[in-house]
């Protein structure tokens, strides 16, 4: 296991001193190199805020997902489809168990993760939306004139 985030707490690092199969690096510049290297990618957070980008991020790269409802708050994804959800430590702990082992289960939640952010949040889907909104406001509404 490896824990990648900001600032992890004093509290964090003396609980894991003892796990040395743990590491944390705190603050990286890149993720995907952690990403890339594990099998399963967690979001155990039980409270914060900010931005999501780091679940988007690893659905990119085609990770299956285990998170709480915290750790994806506000984005349109669908628990046992795109990624499981637990949030109950004794239930988070059982499904990354279940997927590390059940490799048809995580497959499948890779490839759905996978699809999901190309179909929606790709760069082309991104600037076809974008192009929508310029020819919206381009078009003058019916019965008016466009003056420049």
């Amino acid at each position: 296991l490896t824990v990648v985030g900001r600032n992890p707490s004093r509290y964090l690092l003396n609980l894991l001193k003892s796990y040395p199969e743990v590491a944390v690096t705190g603050w990286v510049s890149d993720v995907r190199p952690y990403i890339t290297s594990h099998a399963l990618y967690i979001i155990p957070m039980r409270i914060g805020g900010g931005t999501r980008i780091k679940a988007y991020e690893a659905m990119a790269m085609g990770k299956a997902m285990v998170s709480t409802t915290v750790g994806i708050e506000g984005l349109p994804v669908r628990n046992g489809e795109h990624l499981v959800i637990a949030d109950n430590p004794t239930q988070f702990a059982t499904e990354v168990v279940r997927l590390l082992q059940d490799m048809k289960a995580r497959n499948r939640l890779e490839n759905n993760a996978k699809s999901f952010v190309q179909k929606h949040f790709s760069w082309d889907s991104a600037a076809a939306a974008f192009a929508d909104v310029c020819r919206q406001v381009a078009q003058p509404h019916a019965g008016e004139q466009c003056r420049i």
